[in-house]
C-alpha cells in the first residue's frame, strides 16, 4: 500500500473543484464565482445563447447586488441584435468552430450596449468562453468585473484562458443536470400524434422541447450531431412540420388529441 500527499493544485483547480460539487444545483454559479475569486476579481457571471432562439441558462453574483437578469433583459431589448463583441474578428469558414476566449472592457463596448447593460449595472470588464453553434448562434459563458474591483491583469487573463475549456465543459454539464425533467405525458402525446415515431425520434423531440441545442442533444444522448439532425428531420417529416416553433405549437394543450 502507498500513501502520499497530493502535489499543490494548479491555479484554477479549486474553482473547478467547488463547481463540480455544485453541478446541477441552484448554487452552481455562485460556487463557480467563489472558486474563481482567488484567480480573478469578478462580481457576476452569465451563461446564455444568442441567435434566433436566445436564452439565458444560469447567472450569479457575489459581493454586488444580483442584477444579472436585469442585464439580460436590457441586452434583449436592443443590443443583442447588433452585438459583435463575442464574434471572431474574422468569420470562420464554417459554423461550429472551436472554443474562443474573449476579453473586452466597457469602454470598448458600443454606446447603447455600454450604457444600458454595463454602465447601468456597474460592470467594467468581461472575459468569456464562446462557442459558435452549428446554427451560427453563440453559446457564451461570461464573467464580469465590476467598477469597484481592480482591473484584470494580463497574467490573470492568461490564467483564465488556461481553464476556459474546463469552465465551458462544467457549464454545459450543469445545464443538462439542472434542466427539469420533461413531463412523462409529452412522450405519450407525441406518440399519439404520430405512432410511427421511433424511440430515438421521440428522445430528440423531447429535448428540443426542453430548449436544448442540437449539440446539447448529441452530448446528452451520446450520439453524433449528424445523427441528431437525421432523427430530427425524420420526426418532423412524420409530424408534418418543418420548424421547432411548430413542434412547440403541436404540444400546446389545445393541440393535444
Amino acid at each position: 500500500m502507498r500513501t502520499w500527499t497530493p502535489d499543490p493544485a494548479p491555479a484554477g483547480s479549486d474553482a473547478l473543484a467547488q463547481a463540480v460539487s455544485a453541478l446541477g444545483e441552484p448554487c452552481f454559479g455562485t460556487a463557480l464565482l467563489e472558486g474563481l475569486r482567488g484567480l480573478l476579481p469578478l462580481g457576476s457571471l452569465s451563461a446564455y445563447r444568442t441567435g434566433t432562439d436566445p436564452a439565458i441558462f444560469f447567472s450569479a453574483s457575489i459581493g454586488v447586488p444580483d442584477t444579472t437578469r436585469d442585464c439580460w433583459r436590457a441586452y434583449l431589448a436592443g443590443p443583442i441584435a447588433r452585438d459583435r463583441t463575442l464574434r471572431a474578428e474574422r468569420e470562420p469558414p464554417s459554423a461550429g468552430g472551436a472554443l474562443r476566449l474573449c476579453h473586452i472592457t466597457a469602454r470598448e463596448i458600443p454606446p447603447e450596449h455600454r450604457a444600458t447593460v454595463y454602465e447601468a449595472h456597474g460592470m467594467a470588464e468581461r472575459v468569456s468562453v464562446v462557442h459558435e453553434e452549428a446554427d451560427r448562434s453563440l453559446f457564451a459563458l461570461n464573467f464580469y468585473r465590476h467598477q469597484h474591483q481592480r482591473a484584470l491583469s494580463d497574467a490573470q487573463i492568461a490564467e483564465f484562458g488556461r481553464i476556459g475549456s474546463l469552465l465551458m465543459a462544467l457549464a454545459r454539464k450543469h445545464i443538462v443536470l439542472a434542466r427539469p425533467a420533461v413531463p412523462d405525458d409529452r412522450a405519450e402525446r407525441l406518440r399519439r400524434l404520430q405512432p410511427a415515431l421511433t424511440t430515438r425520434e421521440v428522445d430528440v423531440c423531447l429535448r428540443i422541447l426542453q430548449g436544448m441545442s442540437q449539440e446539447g442533444i448529441a452530448a446528452d444522448l451520446g450520439i453524433g450531431l449528424p445523427t441528431v439532425k437525421t432523427y430530427r428531420n425524420r420526426a418532423f417529416t412524420r409530424l408534418g412540420i418543418h420548424f421547432r416553433s411548430e413542434l412547440f405549437a403541436l404540444m400546446m394543450p389545445a393541440c393535444a388529441p
